[in-house]
């Protein structure tokens, strides 16, 4: 069963909203694509269409967490990241408000949508702003798990979701915790590390690569900020190879994260999958993930090439 993870969020969404009433959403007139429209035909006195004014519609979150609310703002990750990153910046994470900043059309999922609706550079903006809370689920099920837990966190937190349906890989009662990366399967030959829709292509890789006699260890780094160090530490000693993989420009994103734990604790061959520096083009998903590397081939190839080195 594939299912967009955004559409996930706005089913959780209206849960919170029942068990919560302190729980408000904020939209950038786009709530038929966030799906934060069931929220707003259920709760329409707790819905705030602010219409495209994402800088305004961050400063009206930032106001009404001061006031004991938990505002999740919903819009497009471009939009958000960018148009609106001072507000982010300065009015809701320089005081670390309870915001949780929900964002549709992460990395290239909105594929025909062009560039101008492709956020690749967006997990790397974030990264770099504090107390910022970072989380990128890989399929339906764990997006309504960690949204929760987002509800409850106190501080900003960026959600961020995809345009296109994605696998559900997830059994109900798997747990998950923000923070705490996890571990999907266990090898000994190398690493893969993956975020939000790359996971599946990380299990699928693996799976392809057990056929040929190498076992890999699968993680999912749903949380990039703050990222699980000792989980990163631990595989990197026991494969001493590892590939990392996102829908995300290498710059700044998974695999910068990843390096960063690495070269100040545990130095060993690494390979990062994502946009090369580059902007996408407009195509289908698969079009473009084939056209920048980022499929699971490309994955096998990285998996083989880190082996190889660490020999």
């Amino acid at each position: 069963m594939n299912i967009p993870t955004r559409k996930s969020f706005g089913e959780v969404l209206v849960e919170l909203g029942e068990e919560n009433p302190q729980v408000l959403v904020l939209d950038a007139d786009i709530s038929k694509s966030t799906y934060t429209s069931l929220f707003a035909n259920r709760f329409p006195k707790r819905f705030f269409n602010v219409g495209c004014a994402e800088q305004n519609e961050m400063a009206m979150a930032a106001g009404m967490s001061t006031c004991g609310k938990i505002p999740f703002v919903s819009t497009y990750a471009v939009f958000a990241s960018m148009r609106a990153c001072e507000q982010i910046r300065t009015f809701v994470a320089y005081p670390r408000l309870n915001v949780k900043i929900a964002v549709s059309h992460g990395g290239v999922t909105p594929g025909s949508d062009g560039v101008t609706h492709q956020a690749t550079e967006d997990l790397g903006i974030m990264r770099t702003i504090p107390n910022m809370t970072i989380i990128m689920p890989a399929d339906a099920v764990s997006t309504k798990k960690l949204v929760r837990q987002a509800a409850t966190r106190t501080g900003p937190v960026y959600l961020r979701f995809t345009r296109d349906p994605v696998p559900v890989i997830y059994e109900d009662t798997v747990k998950l915790e923000i923070g705490k990366a996890n571990i999907i399967r266990e090898g000994t030959d190398a690493t893969i590390i993956a975020i939000g829709d790359m996971v599946t292509k990380a299990i699928e890789a693996s799976n392809r690569l057990t056929e040929k006699g190498i076992n890999v260890t699968v993680i999912d780094m749903h949380t990039l900020k703050p990222i699980d160090e000792k989980s990163i530490i631990d595989s990197a000693k026991k494969t001493r190879a590892l590939v990392t993989v996102e829908d995300h420009n290498i710059i700044n994103g998974l695999g910068s994260a990843v390096s960063e734990v690495l070269i100040e604790n545990e130095p060993v061959p690494m390979r990062r999958i994502g946009l090369r520096d580059t902007f996408a083009e407009s195509g289908t998903y698969e079009e473009l993930l084939t056209k920048y590397h980022l499929n699971v081939q490309d994955i096998i190839l990285a998996v083989k090439d880190v082996i190889r080195r660490k020999k």
